[in-house]
């Protein structure tokens, strides 16, 4: 490709990671932690698009307080950043990667919006999906890739397939989002066999969003512009005007546009993704011991099985015990049964009301 064409991959690393607490935290969410293996998710998420024939640098968008760990971690895998955007305030999904696509050199240029804490096992096929998704983009649809689901999953946003795309050989028409759906919905979703999960992950031209945005939510796009059009510049780091940004309402990008906007398609993929959304998530995609008990750190786990055991530090000794979720943290110690890991997010609110 040439540089015109090249993909300018746009990674969001602004989330909180509140449901792996105690190991996520505010200062170190999950995407800068090592949960499968000696690079982080961030780390991870940069390294699936190093190839300089398809993608070109990278911009990242992230909280300010982050901006540090973000460059510390770059460093580490000889990775650079095109434009590193320091996020004065948080302001959900739909305005970062307006301040990303307000950006980009070139209009025109297609760009991979991605989390920067999901885990894609394969990656050749993640990036064949993008490549057959590209003339999508360039035509100015909005493309978002769909998981095949493989249960009935309540934790993830579901996208219904409409139509086949005349001249696609894989995509389909957007024809539903919806939010996260009850059991007895996700059940009747996956039998159907036209739903997948949302990913978050997006395909488009910069101008393209832009100007979806501008259609579906002005106040948004103004925003974004006036702190862009105010922001300090230092390096490749760019901080947008906070009090400008922080007047753009708070909303997804799905909710924002992708639900609204007209030319919505959606690529089916199976790319050995997860979002690690959770320690029962974590526990899916991790290998296992002879008992079925997954384990970081200093365990020992006499007689117990199906077990997920994290310690960063103190030794975790268990005899007889199943399908539980134990992690320590410094000096911070959560058991909870697994299954209900979605949960971590009462710890953390009331916690937060005894502070």
């Amino acid at each position: 490709m040439s540089n015109d064409n090249l993909i300018t991959p746009v990674i969001l690393s602004g989330g909180s990671g509140t449901r792996l607490w105690p190991l996520s935290t505010d200062k170190r969410p999950k995407q800068f932690l090592n949960l499968t293996g000696p690079l982080s998710m961030f780390q991870m998420t940069l390294e699936r698009c190093q190839e300089p024939h398809v993608f070109g640098s990278p911009i990242i968008v992230g909280s300010a307080k982050h901006a540090a760990l973000v460059e510390e971690q770059m460093d580490e895998i000889g990775a650079a950043s095109a434009v590193h955007i320091l996020e004065p305030c948080a302001r959900n999904t739909a305005p970062a990667i307006a301040l990303a696509a307000l950006a980009c050199k070139n209009p025109q240029s297609p760009m991979l919006v991605m989390p920067s804490d999901h885990v894609i096992k394969n990656v050749a096929a993640f990036h064949d999906a993008v490549r057959e998704s590209l003339p999508l983009a360039k035509a100015r649809w909005l493309v978002t890739f769909g998981i095949e689901p493989d249960g009935p999953e309540t934790g993830y946003g579901y996208i219904r397939q409409g139509e086949p795309i005349f001249g696609s050989t894989n995509s389909f028409a957007a024809q539903k989002f919806v939010e996260k759906p009850n059991r007895e919905n996700a059940e009747k979703m996956l039998a159907s066999g036209d739903y997948f999960w949302n990913a978050g992950i997006f395909l488009f031209r910069a101008d393209t969003y832009l100007q979806a945005l501008g259609d579906h939510a002005p106040e948004m796009l103004e925003a974004a512009q006036n702190a862009m059009r105010q922001a300090h510049k230092d390096g490749s780091q760019t901080s947008p005007d906070e009090g400008s940004f922080s007047r753009a309402p708070s909303d997804s990008i799905d909710y924002a546009v992708m639900e609204k906007a007209e030319k919505v398609a959606v690529t089916p993929v199976n790319p050995g993704w997860s979002d690690v959304g959770s320690w029962d998530s974590l526990f899916e995609i991790s290998a296992s011991d002879d008992q079925s008990n997954v384990t970081t750190g200093d365990v020992l786990a006499i007689d117990a099985k199906d077990n997920l055991i994290h310690t960063d530090g103190i030794e975790v000794v268990t005899l007889g015990v199943n399908d539980l979720i134990i992690v320590a943290s410094g000096d911070k110690v959560m058991i909870m049964p697994r299954g209900q890991s979605q949960d971590v997010r009462k710890i953390v609110s009331e916690r937060q009301k005894n502070d």
